[in-house]
């Protein structure tokens, strides 16, 4: 089992979510953070005055899945939260060493 991170860009959401849906990914986590990488963040006006915004929203999300999916949740992902302007985000893959469904008892694969 594996868990795939994704900070993507937060309009990007809805449709990497229907992308998921559409290959049989049908759970995640969404977690609403701020952050920035080579971007660097950005200036902005408000009310004349100039100021710099550091750290930019964007969205994680954190799918658990089966080994044998990743690459396939990893290309959906890419795919559909691709912009091709900077800050697009990225992905991170890490093990799940044990999964256990609270309900039910299930473990590791059974429990995704």
């Amino acid at each position: 089992m594996k868990l795939v991170i994704a900070i993507i860009k937060p309009f990007k959401l809805d449709e990497v979510r229907d992308a998921l849906t559409s290959v049989g990914i049908h759970g995640m986590t969404v977690t609403e953070v701020k952050g920035y990488g080579r971007q660097k963040g950005h200036t902005e006006i408000y009310r004349g005055a100039e100021y710099a915004v550091n750290f930019l929203p964007k969205i994680r999300l954190e799918i658990a899945v089966p080994t044998d999916r990743v690459e396939k949740v990893i290309d959906v992902v890419s795919q559909s939260a691709k912009t091709g302007q900077i800050g697009d985000g990225k992905i991170f893959v890490t093990p799940i060493d044990r999964a256990l469904r609270i309900r039910t008892g299930e473990t590791d694969n059974d429990a995704l």
